[in-house]
């Protein structure tokens, strides 16, 4: 089969196997349906694979009055992110086998689970702006049911919530990318940069490009736009929570990364003032996303938060427009993206055989929970920045791109509010561990029940703990092949 057939069926399958779930007659067996569901994600990641292993490919679906095209192109940085996501959805596919079986309506979950992936594959392979962004909203509409799947009213609302926020966004890059295909060269992503025919618009072109980083920023969870992730992800059952915190959120990501590196170019913003707000809202959200999770008691929510300053230290790495900075933002894509899911389903694993859902609710539940709490130590230590483990190597990229920078004030604020959001970190994490393997003495040991999660959950939370640990003993492979990326870039 040609790498165009790969590419297809990367993409298609899994939207054809969701929506044959989705409209299964009756009420079919749960082994079947979860057979259906991992054979349907296998085959289309097996397909995935053989697009990654291959070389750049291109096909264009549909064209639009003869300039806009449904465009799918695969380049190196849609390879990085489709292998973690593959990664990751698989493992958290895995552990909703066994976790699903206490909620309801497991058709409606697996059915746009599978769908969503194949959305998520044609994100990594758009090839333009416009094909990016239908996938975008697409994207939304296919999570929004795992936010809202247990049909409560809080869930309901979290997901019309998530759906308002995510629109809003959007919305804002669809009024960038209308200015955008006037004046830009191109739209179809070119490492770089196209270049733009747009003298004496600058300050248009300026306005444009900053409202598609907040729209694409929502997704992000950057600030002001980010009260969607700690509502949401509380009611969304564990392993969508996974896939929203460690997956979606990137999709804002790389639909900046697409912006402003692969459509304007970087120096269209370097030394602007949108470099400046882009670097002081990042930053904030870092702080404030860090501090609200300290405080927080509810654990999924606690994680949420969690995720709204991690995914900004992506795009503080992103908006410092230097190699060093960017090859620390895609590694903490890649770090991230299995620590935060380990996180979740940990988190799940608990909620799952133990019913507790609040920080003060666990003293004791490494006792009870061994193998699932030190996975999640290994995670949280990953998440800090502990070496070495894969944190550190990223916010030392972050660290010494802020540093070589030489951007007034950032330079050198960047780094400090890194290292104090890391001891934040270190507060609303490794507390859960000690005091769940540290119980005290008032803890009743008589009484202790082992509650470990069957192989389902615990396969995936030993994968997600080692690929924490082993990406940061052995980052050179993954950091050479991104900086490859990145010359490109600049």
């Amino acid at each position: 089969m040609n790498s165009i057939a790969w590419l297809l069926l990367a993409v298609f399958l899994p939207v054809v196997c969701g929506i044959v779930i989705l409209f299964l007659p009756g009420t079919p067996k749960r082994n079947q349906l979860i057979g259906v569901s991992l054979l349907s994600l296998a085959v289309s990641m097996l397909c995935a694979f053989a697009v990654v292993l291959g070389g750049e490919t291109k096909v264009c679906l549909l064209r639009f009055g003869g300039s806009l095209e449904v465009y799918f192109h695969v380049d190196g940085l849609g390879k990085v992110f489709a292998v973690v996501i593959t990664l990751v959805w698989l493992m958290a596919g895995i552990f909703s086998c066994e976790y699903m079986k206490h909620e309801k309506e497991e058709k409606r979950y697996f059915g746009f689970y599978v769908l969503a992936y194949g959305i998520l594959m044609a994100l990594c392979f758009s090839g333009n702006l416009v094909t990016y962004y239908m996938f975008y909203e697409m994207m939304t509409l296919m999570t929004f049911p795992l936010i809202m799947h247990n049909k409560s009213r809080e869930a309901i609302m979290a997901g019309l919530k998530y759906l308002f926020y995510s629109l809003c966004g959007a919305y804002m890059a669809l009024f960038g990318i209308y200015f955008l295909n006037r004046y830009a060269n191109t739209l179809n992503f070119v490492p770089g940069g196209g270049g733009l025919a747009a003298d004496g618009h600058t300050t248009l072109i300026l306005v444009v490009v900053f409202l598609m980083i907040l729209g694409f920023g929502v997704k992000a969870g950057m600030f002001p736009m980010h009260a969607w992730l700690p509502t949401a992800h509380p009611v969304a059952p564990a392993p969508a929570s996974a896939v929203l915190s460690g997956l979606v959120v990137k999709m804002g990501v790389l639909g900046i990364i697409r912006v402003i590196f692969y459509v304007t170019g970087p120096d269209v913003i370097r030394g602007t003032w949108v470099q400046t707000a882009w670097l002081t809202l990042s930053l904030i959200t870092v702080f404030m996303g860090s501090m609200l999770a300290y405080r927080e008691k509810v654990m999924k929510k606690r994680l949420a938060y969690s995720t709204v300053s991690q995914v900004s230290y992506i795009l503080f790495g992103l908006a410092l427009l230097n190699p060093e900075a960017m090859t620390g933002s895609l590694l903490h894509v890649v770090f991230h993206a299995c620590i935060k899911s380990c996180l979740f389903l940990s988190a799940g694993a608990i909620i799952y055989k133990t019913g507790k859902t609040h920080v003060d609710e666990l003293n004791g539940i490494g006792k009870e929970m061994p193998l699932t709490i030190w996975c999640y130590t290994f995670a949280s230590l990953a998440l800090v920045g502990i070496p070495p483990a894969s944190g550190f190597i990223s916010k030392w990229y972050l660290a010494g791109g802020a540093l070589e920078s030489g951007i007034a004030v950032f330079s050198w604020l960047g780094p400090v509010i890194l290292l104090i959001s890391a001891l934040l970190t270190a507060g609303y994490l490794l507390p859960i561990a000690i005091r769940g393997f540290l119980p005290g003495a008032d803890y009743d040991y008589a009484g202790l029940k082992k509650k470990e999660p069957s192989g389902f959950m615990v396969v995936p939370l030993l994968v997600l703990a080692g690929c924490s640990v082993f990406l940061g003993v052995f980052p050179n492979p993954l950091t050479q092949y991104l900086n490859g990326v990145i010359q490109t870039l600049f």
